[in-house]
């Protein structure tokens, strides 16, 4: 699992393979919940990268990416994005949206 430091270096993280990009808050309770099954997921899946984006510190990607309610999923292949999903997953959910 990878915490964005860097806004510039976000489209390059999610160019190539599969990124699971998770835009949370430290604040959100639903966020850490996800975080929960974000980390089991991680432990089952060598070929997904996860990348957590803080909304709080990285407010322009929020805005560009049209988030308005956390937590919020991403799914790119390829630097295309092929799902979002708004609330809490469990890790056998997140597999699904991942096939």
């Amino acid at each position: 699992m990878k915490y964005l430091k860097n806004e510039n270096e976000f489209k390059s993280l999610i160019n190539s393979g599969t990124v699971l990009v998770d835009f949370y808050a430290d604040w959100c309770g639903p966020c850490q919940l996800l975080g929960k099954e974000l980390e089991k997921l991680e432990t089952r899946s060598n070929d997904v990268k996860i990348l957590k984006v803080d909304t709080d510190k990285f407010q322009n990607l929020a805005k560009e990416y049209r988030i308005i309610s956390i937590p919020t999923i991403m799914i790119y292949k390829d630097g295309k994005c092929v799902n979002t999903n708004t609330g809490y997953l469990t890790k056998e959910e997140l597999e699904d949206l991942l096939k």
